[in-house]
């Protein structure tokens, strides 16, 4: 009966499924969210087909899609979710009173710093212990979409177009959205419980059924089939429901099977071999990733149903529809870099960090872009004892990359065996640095560190000073500087060629 009451007050939530929840012996809010999920799934498909572009007007779909988006929102976190209204509507504030000079700043400061006060609220104030659907998930996306809104209006509106790179000319945002278009963008029901994030171009182009309007430069090779309207999402619908519950069915038969904390206790340590105690992280590690993959390819399904997400034709005719998609399963399990691996997980959220820090932070651009990704996940130490290991790790992979690999490239089978090698060692570097992240106090990540010699922590750093790679923005200066040498040959070279010519005849 304890049990039964605690699980019923954790959830903040309706308790209209607490029979649902009993019987299948989930938490509850874990059970309102996939049934809210579930519902989103629903009511994308009638989103679609009775509330098209070609049937009603954008004022329609905006107001439809928020409501149903608060709806869910209320049944999840109840009035927790309030906290999406109040951020939302406090950085529109921002937007409209401050010059678009400097507001992508205070959008940014003021976004994070709200979402940090109710992500150290909730682990230390009201502390719920056990995993738990929090309401701060959902804010997460919406800081995403606030900062990343602002930085497109600023780059739309304030700077001079020679000054953008192709990325932002295509993001660019030329005038201020109205209210209901920001809190529909922010809060609607495809994904204001999962995400993922998307651009506010993306998502006005849909509401309004031009899915192409400002991406014409990227269509070259697909001109003649976007005429052709959308193909129907409904069978990629399928493929990503079925994936995500099989990887939902993966992480229940198998989560309880290698716990990540076995890894620390005192008789593993003492008594495993070393090489089994690689073995057994890796595995352990492993089967904590289906339940982002369920989460993630479900959302994405939710969005692709009400026709969001087509993203043109690959090179085969074929139809994409991973736009906003979050994430590639095998790309991820098959990653032979650190890099590799972190361009396909969470793949909208690296995206953000790139767009909002990485390229424009002049100096040291990755520790900042780790900084802000530890700040922005929340307030659990493990957290920034990760990101702080990420950054080490990414600069001894980005060496080993640049000065070893070419090395590598002579022969297929040369390359092979580099492949194998890289695989496993950034398996083992990607499950070595998140330990803490899935720990999250800092005693037992030290516990595990320390059981490992800090082993990996040294050894990326003797790669990073003995491999030496020139920093980002001195590298962008070299590659401007040989580019416009070569512009400014190319006319010398014509000029030669002309005299040559003149001296024959």
């Amino acid at each position: 009966m304890a049990d039964e009451s605690t699980r019923t007050t954790a959830c903040t939530g309706s308790s209209l499924l607490q029979p649902v929840s009993e019987m299948t012996n989930l938490p509850l809010d874990q059970v309102n969210f996939v049934v809210c999920q579930l519902c989103a799934l629903i009511s994308a498909f009638w989103f679609r087909l009775f509330l098209h572009p070609s049937k009603t007007s954008p004022f329609i779909r905006h107001v439809v899609a928020t409501v149903l988006g608060l709806y869910f929102a209320l049944f999840c976190f109840g009035w927790y979710a309030l906290h999406f209204l109040l951020q939302s509507g406090l950085t529109y504030g921002i937007m409209i009173l401050t010059g678009v000079e400097h507001m992508h700043k205070y959008c940014l400061v003021v976004a994070l710093s709200y979402l940090s006060l109710c992500q150290i609220t909730r682990v230390y104030v009201f502390d719920y212990g056990m995993y738990s659907a929090d309401f701060t998930g959902p804010m997460m996306v919406i800081t995403q979409k606030i900062t990343s809104l602002a930085f497109e209006i600023h780059d739309g509106m304030a700077r001079k177009e020679e000054h953008l790179t192709a990325g932002q000319k295509i993001l660019a945002i030329r005038r201020m959205p109205s209210l209901l278009e920001y809190f529909s963008y922010n809060c609607n029901f495809m994904g204001i419980l999962a995400g993922p994030t998307c651009s506010y171009n993306d998502y006005i182009a849909f509401i309004e059924g031009k899915p192409h309007r400002h991406r014409e430069q990227e269509a070259d090779k697909s001109k003649t089939r976007l005429g052709q309207g959308e193909p129907s999402p409904n069978m990629e619908v399928v493929r990503k429901v079925a994936t995500s519950f099989f990887c939902l069915l993966v992480f229940l038969s198998v989560c309880k099977v290698f716990p990540v904390e076995r890894n620390i206790e005192d008789d593993f340590i003492a008594n495993t071999p070393f090489y089994a105690q690689v073995v057994y992280l890796y595995l352990s590690m492993l089967t904590t990733r289906p339940k982002y993959y369920f989460v993630w390819t479900l959302a994405d399904a939710i969005n692709n149903a009400a026709g969001f997400g087509f993203n043109g034709y690959d090179s085969n005719g074929a139809p994409r529809w991973d736009l906003i998609s979050n994430l590639r399963i095998l790309n991820i399990e098959l990653a032979t870099s650190f890099k590799v691996f972190l361009d396909n997980w969470n793949i909208q959220t690296v995206q953000w960090l790139k767009r909002v820090c990485y390229e424009r932070c002049p100096y040291h651009p990755t520790a900042a872009t780790f900084i802000l990704s530890a700040m922005w996940h929340g307030a659990y130490p493990g957290y920034y004892l990760t990101f702080l290991t990420g950054i080490v790790v990414t600069l001894a992979a980005r060496a080993v990359r640049h000065k070893v690999r070419p090395h590598f490239l002579h022969s297929a089978a040369h390359k092979l065996f580099y492949d194998v090698i890289t695989w496993a060692a950034t398996q083992i570097a990607i499950c070595y640095t998140v330990v803490p992240f899935v720990l999250l106090s800092v005693g037992p990540s030290l516990k595990f560190y320390r059981s490992w010699y800090f082993s990996l922590h040294i050894m990326c750093i003797l790669l990073a000073v003995a491999l030496p790679v020139k920093p980002r923005h001195l590298r962008l200066k070299e590659q401007q500087k040989s580019c416009s040498q070569d512009a400014g040959l190319k006319p010398l070279e014509a000029a030669d060629t002309h005299s040559h010519k003149e001296k024959a005849s």
